[in-house]
């Protein structure tokens, strides 16, 4: 059995680093100081995210579809990555784009209703 690997120090919550390799078949062992990459730092949840954005090329209308979840929750979900890896992220203005397509899709709204909802946001 394996598990995943822990990137933090459960006593002090400081970063962990690798430090031994083992082979299990010829029970070769390496003992040095090893880096780990970002994609080893996340949470199981942010890296099954990360594979699906990944495998959808990027379209969060794919992710969405795929994960059967909304618009907001994939940018949160995407935001919460971008931060895992250390960068920034700036806040944008909400919109209603998203929202306002999705209502003109399923014909609750007319094309100018759509046109007038997105230009009151802006």
């Amino acid at each position: 059995m394996t598990y995943k690997m822990i990137n933090s120090c459960p006593v002090c919550s400081s970063t962990l680093k690798a430090t031994r390799l083992s082979c299990n078949t010829c029970g070769t062992v390496i003992e040095n100081d090893f880096s780990l990459s970002k994609f080893d730092r996340l949470s199981g949840e942010q890296l099954a995210f990360a594979e699906v954005f990944i495998k959808n090329s990027g379209s969060i209308k794919d992710v969405e579809k795929e994960l059967g979840i909304s618009y907001p929750t994939v940018k949160a979900k995407l935001n919460d990555l971008i931060k895992a890896f250390g960068y920034n992220v700036e806040d944008e203005k909400p919109s209603n784009t998203g929202s306002v397509i999705d209502q003109l899709e399923r014909g609750e709204i007319t094309p100018e209703e759509a046109l007038r909802k997105i230009n009151e946001n802006k």
